[in-house]
């Protein structure tokens, strides 16, 4: 187990395609995965039916949650007591989970250093997918048996921006901390999370040396990955204290705490993604409203260079410009489609990696261009990748049509 690395969350990781008898409960009743002995690299050999319990997610593009079970996965030699031949079997039991497969499902095995399983379906051909098949470095998965890592210690394994994101979305809570700036935080907000906006203003001020009109991309990723790292810090520091005095037995209480923390994290990363955006437009010289209604009602998150060109019938609505963001956008990109009637070709910038080419083309198709930052590139496709445009060429795009107006 290494820090700051794969190995740290998972012992090692088998992947393959569902087949129909693995995912179609009608056609059979094995309840068994096929082509299981190269999982003998991570289970060992088995004396006896050894179980592991296990944590069971469906994951697709459309559905904010999985689809989430318990149960366990048993791991047996069916010729034990043949001293010339083993035949390995691994069964798993019927759940919500099992349920919702289809063949030609992504199946992925973790097996976590405390000897616990996830075990996670991925619907064919979702986002989900191929952010899955990209962090755990499989480049080849069409053979019918299963793809084997352990380890998980390579320079690919290295858990960055990327990688963290899809871990927290299956589940694993990345443990980042910088506790140097926890008693500066607590001098200047106390017990209580400030605003997000102030809070993201903390967060670039100790990052001093970025020079965003040097690099958007550069300096937009070292701002939400500092201030992710902060916010961990103080949330933890918050957590303990409020843990320390305890909630003499109302359940009520911790319920709403509970809530109220799981809330917070949900709508922050959003906010401060815009907050650092505003940032680097201000920085850079770029004219633009934020949040401003268009028409009925939608308030698009960016349009350049102002709401009062976009409503000046006299003004050219080529030089208009609108920028959605959405920090994840499984099947919600759609909604920036009708927020800006004038603007004919739309922007979307995300973090979101692995997009599935189905996604993109049909983005392509309804003329919304995704904008990435540029570390972010490698987790596509090359045809995908030639089509995406970075952060700086954006705003470059944003400033040539500037020209033409102040």
């Amino acid at each position: 187990m290494k820090a700051g690395y794969l190995s740290q969350y998972f012992s090692g990781v088998a992947i393959k395609r569902l087949t129909s008898v693995e995912a179609n409960p009608y056609s059979s009743n094995q309840h068994e995965f096929n082509g299981v002995s190269d999982l003998k690299k991570i289970f060992g050999k088995a004396n006896g039916k050894i179980r592991f319990d296990t944590k069971f997610l469906y994951f697709n593009d459309y559905d904010d949650e999985p689809v989430a079970a318990d149960g366990y996965l048993t791991w047996y030699d069916a010729r034990e007591k043949n001293p010339k031949r083993s035949e390995y079997r691994l069964y798993f039991p019927t759940t919500q989970v099992s349920v919702c497969a289809a063949e030609g499902d992504l199946l992925v095995i973790g097996l976590k250093p405390d000897n616990t399983v996830l075990l996670i379906i991925a619907e064919n051909g979702s986002t989900i997918a191929n952010q899955l098949i990209w962090l755990f470095g499989f480049n080849n998965i069409t053979h019918p048996g299963f793809s084997i890592r352990g380890e998980l210690e390579s320079d690919q394994d290295k858990i960055a921006f990327a990688s963290r994101t899809i871990l927290e979305h299956i589940g694993i809570q990345v443990n980042i901390s910088e506790e140097s700036y926890l008693d500066e935080m607590i001098h200047k907000f106390g017990d209580f999370f400030p605003s997000t906006k102030i809070f993201s203003q903390y967060a670039r001020s100790t990052l001093k040396h970025i020079d965003p009109c040097e690099s958007a991309d550069d300096a937009l990723i070292a701002w939400l990955e500092r201030e992710e790292i902060l916010f961990r810090t103080f949330e933890r520091y918050q957590l303990a204290e409020r843990l320390k005095k305890g909630f003499s037995n109302d359940v009520e209480g911790f319920l709403s705490f509970s809530l109220s923390v799981q809330n917070r994290r949900k709508s922050r990363i959003g906010y401060a993604l815009e907050n650092h955006l505003e940032e680097i437009f201000n920085s850079c010289g770029v004219y633009y409203s934020r949040t401003k209604i268009t028409e009925n009602k939608s308030k698009p998150d960016f349009i350049f260079p102002s709401v009062e060109k976009y409503h000046d019938n006299t003004f050219n609505p080529q030089l208009l410009t609108m920028l959605g963001v959405k920090n994840t956008c499984k099947d919600r990109w759609r909604q920036v489609l009708s927020e800006a009637d004038k603007i004919e070709y739309k922007h979307l910038l995300t973090l979101e990696t692995a997009i599935s080419e189905n996604q993109t083309n049909e983005m392509k198709d309804k003329k919304l261009q995704l904008v990435l930052p540029r570390s972010l590139h490698y987790t596509y496709n090359n045809s995908q990748q030639s089509w995406i445009i970075d952060f700086n060429t954006f705003i470059n795009v944003v400033k040539e049509k500037q020209k033409n107006v102040y």
